[in-house]
């Protein structure tokens, strides 16, 4: 393909083709009302692969070696929280390879997507069962999860329907269960294709969170407790939310490109995008 670079990158105007291709689906699938933009977001995906055949998930194929990693270094996060008694809900599964780990941790796992396409190479586990829903909805039993899961979906949300699903996951689980949650750091985005033009994300991430919005999200919702984690070195460690609530309330009183320089940078932007633990 002539538009990949010897070093494997994109040129600039392969990049620029991109973004607008993508901000122009996105705009089209904020404008739409809720009932069209639930139904939007797949054929959308196909639009964009269509006109972006260079897009890095069609061009570079993840290994089964890298998968492994993936999964394991989310199970790093997650294992702190899993009992054998318990049902874990993933939200946004994709291949499923996650919810496969875990069903041999768990009594019970939970998958919410919207279509039916699971992992090519591996047979679902007894213990796991597949829902589907429309984005929003989290058609699992009320009550009936000790832990739920996503992990980098709440940015591809419309607003209004990331609250709902929020708190279709609160009513999913039962008293005392947890709900953790990964998704990047608005402060150091965006995080989309959007970074290479624009100080906002104007893509696919149709809205990205700090960590005090989430966290006040929670809380509205009915969540008595959040919690903070981040990583170093792969390894998932508590941290004070407090702490990261006053960082990023600096951070926020700064012009947008040198907030965007300094939140990147080691250890502010590892304490930005760890992972938030929601308590019912």
């Amino acid at each position: 393909m002539a538009a990949i670079l010897r070093n494997g990158a994109r040129s600039p105007e392969r990049l620029r083709h991109h973004y607008e291709v993508e901000k122009r689906l996105a705009a089209r699938l904020q404008a739409a009302p809720r009932e069209r933009r639930l139904h939007m977001l797949t054929a959308l995906y196909e639009e964009l692969f269509c006109e972006v055949p260079d897009h890095p998930r069609l061009v570079i194929k993840q290994t089964p070696e890298h998968s492994r990693a993936n999964v394991a270094l989310q199970m790093q996060l997650v294992h702190r929280f899993l009992q054998p008694h318990m049902t874990l809900l993933e939200i946004g599964p994709g291949d499923c390879a996650f919810s496969f780990e875990a069903a041999k941790r768990v009594r019970q796992v939970y998958a919410v997507d919207v279509d039916a396409v699971l992992s090519r190479n591996a047979q679902p586990p007894a213990n796991f069962q597949l829902f589907l829903s429309d984005g929003v909805s989290v058609p699992v039993p009320a009550g009936s999860v000790e832990l739920a899961y996503s992990n980098q979906l709440m940015e591809h949300l419309h607003p209004d329907d990331a609250r709902q699903q929020l708190a279709n996951i609160f009513a999913a689980l039962a008293p005392g269960g947890a709900y953790v949650c990964l998704t990047p750091n608005r402060l150091d985005g965006p995080h989309d294709i959007s970074r290479h033009f624009s100080n906002q994300a104007k893509g696919f991430h149709l809205k990205e969170y700090t960590v005090t919005e989430l966290a006040a999200l929670f809380r509205a919702t009915g969540f008595r407790r959040v919690s903070a984690y981040s990583k170093k070195n792969n390894v998932w460690f508590p941290v004070p939310l407090g702490a990261i609530l006053a960082l990023e309330a600096l951070l926020e009183r700064l012009p947008a490109h040198p907030r965007r320089a300094l939140a990147r940078r080691w250890p502010l932007r590892p304490l930005l995008n760890g992972a938030l633990v929601a308590v019912r």
